[in-house]
């Protein structure tokens, strides 16, 4: 280098510099990029594990017990209230020979009638095949959609306080027709059938139409009519109220034969079976227990990939509050 010219060994010299720093940053870059690689593989190994004992870590005593299954929350499609997720319970609780009885335990007000019709039918279809007792436990409420699932047990009870019935449907929405004359907005809208568009939130309601959906609603009313008539028989008090779509404490319920007693899930268990243990059969989100231990952010990217917890789509028309 002492033969170079000053201005050669300073363009040497920052070059050395540069080379250095590409190195440096290219060590930098694969440390990080193994830390990231061991931390994704060690992620899926514990979201594989969390799945594998949420399905297979845990098995029911082999001792007579009475299997739990839980109804919370709305039912709806895709939900943990709805008929996929409850009548997976519903089948392992009724096929497990240890299992005397199963209790339904509900905590919910309602949702889509399709799914509380799968529920309360998959009910009916496994009480007749192996003829176990069934009872329904309403905690905080049991409405609409609930109550028709609570309807198909053998037994329903409640507390004093709890919130019970409500028989009816509803189908809400509002109309923006004059909004849009207001605001000076003309909607141009191309359909292929008379009344395609009954329901559009920006056309007037017409009368006829208006009678058939009614019409519509009433059908399903009476669907759910049928269907708590059939669960609870001569039990039920003949009331002009009852299938009203009101809604009674556990008393009024009691009086109404809606219920047959009042009583928690290990009061029914204790009393009305004489068992002492039980078992939760309500299937489990084998992702839940790591939101808030590896990040939710990394968890819900990670679900969406791999298609858990999808928001599911449901329709207007429901049984609820």
């Amino acid at each position: 280098m002492t033969d170079m010219s000053p201005e050669n060994q300073d363009l040497m010299k920052r070059q050395l510099d540069n080379l250095d720093k590409v190195t440096n940053l290219e060590r930098s870059k694969h440390r990080w990029g193994v830390v990231f690689k061991a931390f994704t593989v060690l992620y899926l190994a514990v979201v594989t594990i969390s799945i594998g004992m949420a399905y297979w870590g845990k098995m029911p005593p082999s001792a007579e017990h009475v299997a739990i299954v839980r109804l919370n929350g709305p039912i709806l499609e895709g939900k943990p209230a709805g008929a996929a997720t409850v009548n997976t319970g519903l089948r392992a609780a009724f096929e497990e020979e240890d299992a005397k009885a199963v209790v339904i335990a509900i905590n919910s007000p309602g949702g889509s009638p399709v799914q509380s019709s799968y529920i309360y039918n998959e009910i009916m279809r496994l009480k007749a095949l192996h003829e176990k007792p069934v009872y329904a436990v309403i905690s905080d409420m049991g409405a609409s959609g609930a109550y028709y699932v609570a309807a198909a047990a053998d037994e329903v009870f409640a507390n004093e306080s709890s919130l019970v019935g409500s028989i009816g449907v509803t189908a809400a929405g509002f109309g923006f027709t004059g909004l849009i004359e207001k605001i000076g907005v003309k909607r141009r809208q191309f359909t292929s059938g008379e009344h395609k568009t009954f329901l559009d939130p920006f056309s007037p309601l017409k009368e006829d139409e208006a009678k058939f959906w009614s019409g519509v609603l009433s059908d399903v009313h009476q669907n759910f009519i049928d269907a708590v008539e059939l669960g609870r028989g001569s039990k039920l008090q003949k009331s002009p109220e009852l299938y009203s779509g009101l809604i009674w404490n556990g008393t009024q319920a009691l009086e109404l034969g809606l219920i047959d007693g009042f009583g928690s899930v290990r009061s029914v268990s204790r009393e009305n079976l004489g068992i002492e243990e039980f078992w939760d059969y309500t299937p489990k989100d084998p992702l839940a227990a790591l939101k808030g231990k590896l990040g939710a952010s990394l968890q819900q990217g990670l679900a969406g990939a791999i298609g858990v917890n999808g928001e599911a789509g449901y329709l207007s028309m429901h049984w609820g509050q």
